[in-house]
């Protein structure tokens, strides 16, 4: 169960109840007269209700309840005619009054049924600085005995029942029609009698033919469940039908306490948007409008209806991106393969380019060579030979040096030849150097 408080207002006493998330109820009585709202507050924060807002209900005796039978016409003005209506039934002025309505479901034909409650400004003022001084906002402010509705099963039997509610040596009378609260009274009935005669004058100003039951609860329950004249009234009289969660609440509560006890809890219990709501309108917890749901419905429709299309987009391009890397892992060897004979395929391009570079700038060294053993005298040797593009250079010694050129000239290699430094003459042999052309072809 969720924790719930509720403070139920009666004159000259304030009654707390606290419902624990265990279904245990505790009321506390708080001292009217010695700053309410700070032992209010202190007893919140102490059960950890922090800053929440709180349930008020108002003893039946400090709110006037009818039950108006208004004709079916539209627009703003309605509630016009019915505060205007109200007004010929309260006890105090027009302008100094807090009221509420709420259209009884019923025909399609007829007469409308409004449910209407009103208190004094001055009862409603009370509430407000009473819950502000226990920085505390309102969640309702209802009629605390039309708060009993709470604590039945969401379905009722019987199609009309009354529920004598006794605590502080009076009853309140509250009508139940298809579980809905039709009216309420309180009356100050000490005996069986004098419930059984205000029950029987209520009933005939409901025009009520068929009420089945009679439901008795709070202070001394078990002498007016026993008494022949509730009996008399022709219907059955019990204890109400409480919820199973309810029933083991109230075990829980001494009889001697349930009159008061059972008012606070259903208070504490009590719906955010009772038909009778005193607290203003621009004070209540906001509630949206059936156009505002259709809107948000709709909204929430749309964006779920765009999710889905992009959780589809989504799932598909997984799906392409999916199937694209198995390919893709497919084809990796084969990838690798094309990849390992290009770059083989390169390297043989280069070492084909390499190969005709040389063959085009060879310098045929291996011939050359050999005709140039041919061509030099037997007693001539060489120290040295460069062979570069342009030419070629010859570093040695021979008998006649002179007797070089001529041979060389004569080759199909060389032209141009000449010395390049003075011949000396060492060890009977002619030192030289000299150089040579390769010859064009």
């Amino acid at each position: 169960m969720t924790p719930r408080a509720g403070l139920l207002m009666e004159e000259g006493r304030l009654t707390l109840a606290v419902v624990s998330s265990g279904g245990n109820l505790e009321c506390l009585a708080l001292d009217r007269a010695d700053n309410p709202g700070a032992q209010l507050a202190g007893e919140l924060d102490r059960r950890g209700f922090k800053r929440g807002r709180l349930r008020v209900g108002l003893d039946r005796n400090l709110v006037v309840v009818k039950e108006l039978e208004m004709p079916r016409v539209g627009g703003a003005s309605f509630g016009e005619m019915v505060r205007f209506e109200l007004e010929l039934y309260v006890p105090f002025e027009p302008e100094h009054m807090a009221s509420d309505w709420s259209i009884t479901p019923g025909k399609a034909t007829g007469p409308l049924r409004v449910l209407v409650g009103a208190c004094e400004s001055r009862t409603l003022e009370q509430v407000l600085r009473l819950l502000s001084e226990a920085q505390r906002r309102p969640r309702a402010v209802s009629v605390a005995c039309h708060d009993l509705r709470t604590l039945l099963p969401r379905k009722v039997a019987p199609k009309r029942a009354v529920w004598a509610h006794r605590h502080d040596g009076r009853t309140d009378l509250v009508f139940l029609g298809r579980g809905l609260v039709r009216s309420s009274r309180s009356v100050p009935a000490e005996t069986p009698q004098e419930l059984a005669r205000e029950i029987q004058r209520t009933l005939l100003l409901l025009q009520w033919r068929d009420c089945q039951a009679l439901w008795i609860s709070g202070d001394e329950t078990a002498r007016f469940l026993s008494a022949p004249a509730l009996f008399d009234l022709g219907f059955a009289v019990a204890e109400p039908p409480y919820a199973p969660d309810i029933q083991a609440i109230i075990e829980n509560v001494p009889e001697a306490e349930r009159g008061t006890a059972l008012l606070a809890l259903a208070v504490a219990l009590g719906s955010s948007h009772p038909r009778i709501n005193l607290l203003p309108r621009a004070l209540r917890p906001r509630e949206a409008s059936h156009g505002q749901l259709v809107t948000a419905a709709m909204v929430g429709l749309t964006l779920l209806l765009g999710m889905g299309l992009l959780g589809a987009q989504v799932y598909q391009r997984n799906r392409y991106v999916q199937n694209l890397s198995q390919e893709i892992r497919r084809l990796d060897p084969d990838v690798k393969a094309v990849e390992r004979l290009a770059t083989e395929v390169a390297q043989k391009k280069k070492l084909v380019a390499a190969l005709e570079r040389v063959e085009v700038n060879s310098l045929r060294a291996l011939p050359f060579l050999r005709d140039l053993t041919e061509l030099l005298p037997q007693d001539a040797w060489l120290q040295a030979l460069t062979m570069e593009p342009q030419g070629v250079e010859l570093i040695g010694q021979a008998g006649a040096a002179s007797q070089l050129i001529q041979p060389l000239e004569n080759s199909p290699w060389l032209e141009r030849v000449e010395f390049t430094s003075p011949v000396t003459r060492t060890q009977g042999k002619e030192q030289f150097r000299m150089r040579a052309s390769w010859e064009r072809r």
